[in-house]
């Protein structure tokens, strides 16, 4: 449906967006994942319309959108403010966009209780924006979005003003709400937990380039570059002989480089790797660990809850392998 090719945009001299190409298919979530300043909300309004091109192109189902104004275009916004009108209520909130093309009342009436019930918040049509959390306000903007039935939605780091915990919880609500309403979606984030809770595809930017792209698991699993393998959260990269040490505990072949986890090693007696723990933490979910590996160096390790687990501690160590990532050679810094 949308496809992006060579897209670029420039202030001055400076290449914000870099010869972008994407596409996305009828129902999926593409995420665009990068650090601030990388492009990606520069990306998305330019998708809008609201950002003129310096050159490539952004079609819908074949069709040029050069020229198509923003309100022309059918796409719908969502930001991380929610940008609810505070003196209307939530019922109103949700139908300004279809009293602007003139919906019948009664239409109007049916698609606010049918958006509202789809997002949980039955029942809250007199309420005003003030009096409700901010995850609340946030399911009000999706509705409020999904008004018009938009044939792409853009979210615009829809979750980054809420605390982690309710962000977490509200990830997962809105990919059900997205699939349930069979909505196609573009949205950007420098969170990679809230890309992963709602895309299906990931596309990762850095100084205004898409330098990967590819199915979640895909890019999770093969991280094009040392950079790229932190941005996505693993927590060390090791290389030569380092490397080769783990894989081969792990009972892989030897490469360059390997980007861990912090749970990627876990304290087992029949583990492979000997270590001295230099420093325990308890966690609601297991003990992180901070050793120092025989033949690797200092690394982030994890022990089962309720394990006595000390500093000074002589432990074994063995390697979960779904939670590390062999780089290519190519790419290694």
């Amino acid at each position: 449906m949308l496809q992006l090719t060579d897209v670029t945009v420039r202030y001055g001299d400076t290449a914000a967006v870099d010869a972008v190409s994407l596409d996305l298919a009828p129902g999926q979530v593409l995420a665009v994942l990068g650090p601030s300043g990388c492009g990606k909300s520069t990306l998305l309004r330019a998708v809008a319309g609201l950002e003129p091109l310096s050159s490539g192109s952004i079609s819908w189902d074949g069709a040029d959108l050069a020229g198509t104004p923003t309100h022309k275009r059918g796409f719908a916004l969502m930001f991380q403010d929610g940008q609810l009108f505070g003196h209307l209520t939530v019922a109103r909130n949700v139908a300004y966009a279809l009293r602007l093309r003139r919906t019948p009342a009664a239409r109007v009436a049916a698609r606010v209780r049918e958006l509202l019930d789809l997002v949980g918040l039955a029942g809250y049509d007199d309420r005003l924006p003030g009096t409700l959390s901010g995850g609340e306000r946030q399911r009000v903007a999706l509705a409020r979005a999904l008004a018009v039935e938009p044939r792409l939605i853009l979210l615009d780091e829809p979750l980054s003003a809420l605390d982690a915990t309710l962000r977490e919880r509200l990830a997962g609500d809105l990919r059900s709400i997205l699939r349930e309403a069979g909505t196609t979606a573009l949205l950007v984030t420098h969170d990679h937990d809230e890309a992963f809770a709602l895309a299906d595809r990931l596309a990762v930017m850095r100084a205004g380039r898409v330098v990967q792209q590819g199915a979640i698991g895909e890019v999770w699993r093969e991280p094009v570059d040392e950079e790229t393998a932190l941005f996505l959260g693993y927590a060390s990269v090791l290389r030569e002989d380092a490397a080769a040490r783990v894989l081969s505990a792990a009972g892989l072949p030897p490469a360059y480089a390997v980007a861990l986890r912090r749970s990627a090693l876990v304290v087992d007696p029949g583990g492979d790797l000997r270590a001295v723990v230099e420093s325990a933490r308890v966690t609601p979910e297991v003990v992180r660990l901070v050793v120092d590996v025989e033949e690797v160096g200092r690394v982030d390790a994890v022990a089962a809850l309720g394990s006595r687990t000390s500093p000074g501690d002589e432990v074994a160590l063995r390697v979960d392998v779904t939670r590390l990532a062999v780089l290519p050679i190519s790419h290694a810094s």
